[in-house]
């Protein structure tokens, strides 16, 4: 990879030493979503782009934006310098760029380890997420947005940056440009309601399936009977109570014009 940047014509800094001649100016993941996320905080503070070479299981982000998932092709993106603006989701302090969750998906998470995400790929999703539904116990969450509050009783509810997510989710109606966050809540009481949900879900035709529920906002303030643990693209995110907000247009990213 770092050859690869080379032949571009791309300097790689080893340091930040105060006698280099210039500064930075890009910052380059190799890597997953995870490893984005993790330089989010740096880019926005020093107002420098991103450059992807998506080296993860999943790279949501990169398949959103259209970076190849080959090592030159997407070298080629950065050394391209055409940049898009994307939105950018907070939760506790914490960034993410596709999703925030609680309920099964954090069991999922802990789950699905680098052994099985090597050993199964996308098919593990399915494996961790069958094992993570025998033990899920209904969460009862009030969210309030825009003046107004709603009670739920889920299993999970994921609040989403972009229209892809999870590694294998892409819903319509969404974009990671578009200022909004979309919250979708999961209230499954058997497994053939699970089956109906996720066959809608993983078909992009999710509008009015029973047991699933949607808000749009740009602000979801979280509260639950009992502190429930959130994870924000797979990363730990800290416990509800918890405020979701959308940062739009926070954070460059070298990527091709966006659709």
């Amino acid at each position: 990879m770092r050859s690869s940047l080379r032949e571009r014509g791309i300097h790689i800094y080893e340091s930040e030493r105060s006698d280099d001649v210039s500064a930075p100016d890009c910052i380059v993941a190799a890597g997953g979503d995870g490893t984005v996320v993790r330089q989010i905080g740096d880019a926005i503070a020093r107002g420098l782009p991103i450059g992807i070479v998506p080296l993860g299981t999943f790279n949501d982000l990169a398949r959103t934006l259209g970076i190849p998932l080959d090592v030159d092709a997407a070298c080629d993106v950065i050394a391209r310098r055409h940049e898009c603006v994307i939105d950018v989701g907070n939760v506790n302090g914490r960034y993410f760029v596709n999703e925030a969750s609680i309920g099964i998906s954090s069991r999922i998470t802990r789950l699905q380890t680098p052994e099985v995400k090597q050993q199964f790929g996308h098919f593990g999703i399915v494996l961790t997420a069958l094992r993570a539904f025998q033990y899920s116990r209904a969460i009862h969450a009030d969210v309030y947005f825009d003046g107004k509050a709603q009670r739920f009783r889920t299993v999970q509810m994921t609040v989403a940056n972009s229209d892809r997510f999870g590694g294998i989710l892409k819903v319509e109606n969404a974009s990671i440009d578009d200022g909004w966050l979309d919250l979708y809540s999961v209230d499954i009481k058997s497994f053939r309601e699970a089956f109906s949900i996720a066959r809608a879900i993983f078909g992009g035709k999710h509008h009015h399936t029973p047991g699933l529920r949607e808000l749009r906002s740009t602000q979801f303030d979280v509260r639950t009977s009992h502190p429930h643990r959130i994870t924000a693209d797979g990363e730990p995110a800290g416990v509800t109570p918890a405020t979701f907000r959308i940062l739009p247009k926070a954070l460059r990213v070298f990527a091709p014009p966006l659709a």
